[in-house]
């Protein structure tokens, strides 16, 4: 970016960029709970550089600032609880303040990003490499994540290396659960965390389940039903996968890149972050993948 904010008839003004948003994603299909829209900015602004993110965090508010941008767009909410203190002291604080001082807007798409389409969940659907999907279940009458079926039947481990290579690097890298060489074709996903959907993966048929986030007793009991489903004459399915929730949701930001280029034209910069909002820096001791004999 050239850290200088333009001005002119050609550049947008923020409440522009806003209804251009709010035509990909919809407020009135984000999750009841969720908090998603303008959270900082005045609709009158000009918007002439825009930086996605996939979290609104004090670095990207830096980045931002480094490179004049005037308006940030990210996945995650700033202001998805409710706080009681703007003082800098805190970090929402320092954030709110950070955006307010260098006149900087930020607007979060979050689940009404999620089930549109294209979102979340085609984008890493394609890094799957899935072509057509139908829903994984639905909440609040939305679609939430997505299922479908591979071209070709692969090796967990060949599509757990597939992600790998798609999506942004991190400490963690992906995590699976299931022999390296079983085969699967049916694969089950949910940008974000997941391991509240288990129900609907088992009822999709899904091989493998791609989420992120699976915390310990869902992903075991998950995995022990399936031995027990094996035990008795079924598959001892889903695998799973856990890539990272930074990582699977950050698959949707080039895509956001490109539309909001065609829709704004040539007059609005649009980059993406180069923080990596995961907030994990290092692993030690990694297991490699075996495979059986």
């Amino acid at each position: 970016m050239d850290g200088q904010r333009r001005e002119g008839h050609d550049v947008p003004r923020l409440r522009d960029v806003v209804a251009v948003l709010e035509s990909f994603y919809p407020p009135d299909t984000a999750q009841s709970w969720d908090r998603v829209g303008l959270v900082a900015g005045d609709p009158d602004q000009p918007v002439a550089s825009i930086l996605l993110a996939v979290d609104p965090t004090l670095e990207v508010i830096a980045e931002a600032v480094e490179s004049g941008v005037d308006l940030i767009i990210t996945h995650h909410p700033l202001l998805l609880r409710g706080i009681h203190s703007v003082a800098t002291t805190t970090a929402k604080g320092a954030a709110i303040t950070d955006l307010m001082v260098n006149d900087i807007a930020l607007y979060c798409a979050h689940t009404n990003a999620d089930v549109a389409d294209p979102g979340v969940g085609q984008a890493l659907a394609e890094a799957c490499g899935l072509a057509h999907t139908d829903p994984l279940e639905l909440s609040e009458g939305q679609e939430l994540g997505r299922v479908g079926d591979l071209a070709a039947p692969v090796t967990l481990a060949a599509l757990a290396e597939r992600l790998h290579a798609a999506l942004p690097p991190t400490a963690v890298g992906v995590r699976v659960s299931g022999p390296a060489d079983a085969e699967v074709r049916r694969v089950a996903l949910l940008g974000g965390a997941g391991d509240s959907s288990f129900d609907a993966v088992r009822a999709s048929g899904a091989d493998v389940y791609v989420t992120a986030d699976l915390r310990h007793h869902p992903a075991l009991e998950a995995r022990e039903e399936a031995v027990a489903a094996a035990r008795a004459g079924g598959a001892d399915t889903p695998y799973l996968i856990d890539a990272g929730h930074y990582a699977t949701e950050w698959l949707w930001l080039p895509g956001l890149q490109r539309r909001l280029g065609e829709a704004l034209g040539a007059d609005v910069t649009i980059a993406l972050s180069q923080v990596r909002t995961d907030p994990w820096d290092f692993v030690v001791g990694a297991q490699a993948p075996a495979t059986s004999t």
